[in-house]
């Protein structure tokens, strides 16, 4: 099984504190972690621990972030030929403040100052011979053209719909699953159940994300919901990333809908035991046991 990926990396920084302070106040920090970010390189490095081989293409520049960002990436068995150094940048960064007593998180992030990657620096041989392609539609030139290369190529496209962005509508259309968050569906001027059937009804399976409430999706006018799995959150940080692959490895094994949503609400849910996007990526028979129980 082989899986590209098209989007954003991060480096983030991520404070556990006892409170989220309030402006023009200081906080302790309980605990400082760093650790590689962003939501489709995230969603591949969950996808590598499953087993799956994976390939990345986005931007970095060479700077400190930018050479941890390659190396924790390729720790993890990630193919990064496709992520492009431009020079004399900043790479992405971000600043997370986590909540102790809910697990929530605040995210501050600065894009790269470097150029996006570019529709022709995305070739066909980056896609062609992969199982599924992974979008988040930051980058709009280079991702609508990855995602014609592959419905070109058969291969089955999923879309990461975090918030409405530019071109995305267009993503929307050449893309076979959609997985967006409740944020998405606001974009959209639509409750997450409109958000739905106008979604799907064009043939797409469809899922909307709606934090500790689950998640609710449709596909071939069957719509059903999937309730969050209870865990005591440490933080929250990369649970849509997991989400995401947990949800593509699913659908890679050939799962019927249901089961595969079931499997990527409970292998989101076990990552937030730990902090970070990525600390807490739980292994295939933890979250099988998870699903059973």
């Amino acid at each position: 099984m082989k899986v590209a990926g098209l989007g954003q990396c991060s480096l983030d920084y991520i404070s556990i504190v006892r409170d989220y302070p309030k402006e023009n106040t200081k906080e302790e920090i309980l605990d400082l972690t760093v650790q590689g970010g962003g939501p489709v390189a995230t969603a591949l490095v969950s996808l590598g621990r499953l087993g799956v081989k994976t390939s990345f293409a986005g931007v970095v520049s060479d700077d400190r972030a930018g050479a941890e960002i390659k190396k924790g990436l390729k720790e993890e068995g990630v193919d990064i030929r496709g992520l492009k150094v431009r020079k004399g940048g900043k790479s992405q960064t971000a600043v997370i403040v986590v909540n102790k007593k809910s697990g929530s998180r605040t995210i501050l992030w600065q894009r790269p100052t470097v150029k996006a990657l570019q529709k022709d620096e995305v070739n066909e041989a980056f896609i062609k011979g992969k199982d599924f392609l992974l979008l988040d539609g930051l980058m709009k030139d280079a991702s609508i053209k990855a995602a014609k290369i592959a419905k070109k190529s058969g291969v089955p496209v999923m879309l990461d719909a975090g918030r409405v962005r530019p071109g995305m509508i267009e993503l929307i259309e050449l893309s076979d699953y959609v997985v967006g968050s409740e944020e998405f569906a606001k974009g959209l001027k639509l409750p997450p159940k409109d958000a739905l059937l106008k979604l799907s009804a064009a043939g797409k399976t469809v899922t909307i994300t709606l934090g500790e409430r689950g998640n609710i999706t449709s596909q071939n006018g069957i719509i059903f919901n999937q309730r969050a799995f209870k865990v005591k959150a440490v933080d929250t940080t990369g649970a849509g990333d997991v989400f995401h692959g947990g949800y593509i490895y699913g659908l890679l094994n050939g799962w019927d809908i249901k089961k595969t949503v079931e499997f990527a609400s409970a292998f989101a849910a076990l990552k937030c035991l730990k902090p970070g996007g990525r600390a807490g990526i739980p292994t295939l028979s933890e979250t099988l046991r998870a699903v059973r129980r």
